[in-house]
């Protein structure tokens, strides 16, 4: 049965890329944006994330939020987006799924240190806002939420290989040291898992090539 699903930040370069794989796969989707709709979404609601009330949301099988913010006066945003969105889905069966970050991904079996730990302090800003973010998140059991995190190389032009590996929290490599992703199979894994019967509730995960 296909899903009903919507996309918030849907203009966005992950939200776009979201909807155009939701939309081939024959999905129903509604792009939440904040002016013109610029997706091939079939449907939108015109809204600031803010804004969005519960009944804005009821319905859909997923929510998912490609919310991003680079001003570093509103990165506490990524956190107030994810607490808004949980509060009106509470208590429903609709999944959140969220684009996350890397750098909040660890780097020792302990789970002690992360990717970010390595970052010079001038970009360690989202990364941080992020992580923060997902703390939050990790503490709601009123929500089924997952949030997925990138490679360390997230590659908004790269290609769609239609290939991807799923990993866990700790941050991992191929067999040549490296971590990327395209935004194209990102969003591939994406929509995998809003289609998974077997979703990954409650929990982090992670796609690379």
């Amino acid at each position: 049965m296909s899903k009903n699903i919507a996309v918030v930040a849907a203009n966005g370069k992950a939200g776009q890329r979201i909807v155009d794989e939701a939309v081939n796969r024959g999905m129903d989707v509604t792009a939440v944006v904040r002016g013109e709709n610029k997706t091939d979404a079939q449907h939108a609601i015109i809204k600031d994330l803010y804004d969005l009330t519960a009944d804005d949301l009821a319905g859909f099988d997923a929510v998912v939020s490609a919310f991003g913010i680079f001003d570093p006066a509103k990165f506490d945003e990524y956190s107030t987006s994810l607490k808004h969105l949980s509060d009106i889905l509470s208590g429903t069966d609709t999944r959140l799924l969220v684009v996350g970050g890397a750098g909040s991904l660890y780097t020792n079996k302990e789970h002690t240190a992360q990717l970010s730990d390595s970052f010079p302090d001038n970009i360690k800003g989202v990364p941080l806002a992020m992580g923060k973010a997902l703390d939050a998140l990790r503490r709601r059991d009123d929500v089924h939420w997952t949030y997925i995190s990138p490679a360390g190389d997230f590659q908004a032009a790269g290609p769609r290989t239609g290939h991807y590996v799923l990993a866990g929290e700790d941050y991992t490599t191929d067999a040549d040291g490296k971590s990327a992703i395209s935004y194209a199979d990102y969003a591939i894994a994406m929509v995998d898992e809003i289609e998974s019967d077997h979703p990954h509730d409650r929990e982090r995960i992670s796609v690379r090539w």
